[in-house]
């Protein structure tokens, strides 16, 4: 668990990996974006059936392995804990971060997903390891027609730093917008169409990753 909250705090790209936005095989499409070296796969499958989503996730768990990234499982501790995953991702409406933590122990890293100033306030209450804010942007993905945008990113980050809380940005980011984003001050950004419906998903990870460690370089020059 001490490995994974320092590498929690040290990552910059944090991958969703769900099927149908992958237009390549999902597999093919984790192992480019892990080759690129993305901190962060989060298995993403709402609608699949139990069985089929842990044999995904204990297959992400060994190329995850090999790469040294951490593994996260959306909304289930349950698959997190039987695939020896780093950690599970849970919503607004999934179940409360302390009753997960109860049922994980110190083992799993909790994320949560919050969307206002006062979520992220009430999330740095509760025992949870990192806090993503969004959508950034309007995005597909979910379906969101309007972005949060930067100001309350930048808001985020500030509070979260009181509680030393890494920050995903997350929601309709992409090459264009990246770099603006992490320059108001998230540990990482997450993506999902932006690398896995990519024609070339290594590289789209690859040039999205140079992007954000350029944009943290920056923003830690301004800094000094």
């Amino acid at each position: 668990m001490r490995d994974a909250r320092s590498k929690l705090r040290s990552m910059r790209l944090y991958v969703l990996i769900t099927e149908r936005f992958c237009r390549r095989p999902w597999r093919e499409t984790a192992e480019m974006v892990l080759t690129a070296g993305v901190d962060v796969i989060q298995l993403r499958e709402d609608q699949m059936a139990d069985g089929k989503l842990l044999d995904r996730a204990c297959v992400l768990r060994d190329l995850t392995t090999e790469t040294g990234a951490l593994l996260i499982i959306n909304d289930r501790p349950d698959i997190a804990l039987m695939s020896r995953a780093d950690g599970v991702h849970l919503g607004q409406a999934d179940l409360p971060p302390q009753d997960v933590r109860s049922l994980v122990g110190p083992h799993l890293s909790i994320g949560l997903s919050t969307h206002s100033m006062d979520q992220v306030r009430e999330a740095c209450e509760l025992p949870v390891d990192y806090v993503a804010i969004g959508p950034i942007a309007p995005t597909t993905t979910k379906d969101y027609k309007r972005g949060s945008g930067l100001r309350l990113v930048r808001n985020v980050c500030a509070r979260c730093a009181l509680s030393d809380l890494p920050v995903v940005a997350i929601g309709g980011i992409n090459r264009g917008n990246a770099a603006e984003i992490v320059e108001t001050g998230p540990t990482a950004v997450a993506v999902c169409s932006a690398v896995c419906s990519a024609e070339n998903p290594l590289e789209a990870a690859h040039e999205l990753r140079a992007l954000v460690e350029e944009a943290v370089q920056r923003r830690n020059e301004s800094d000094e």
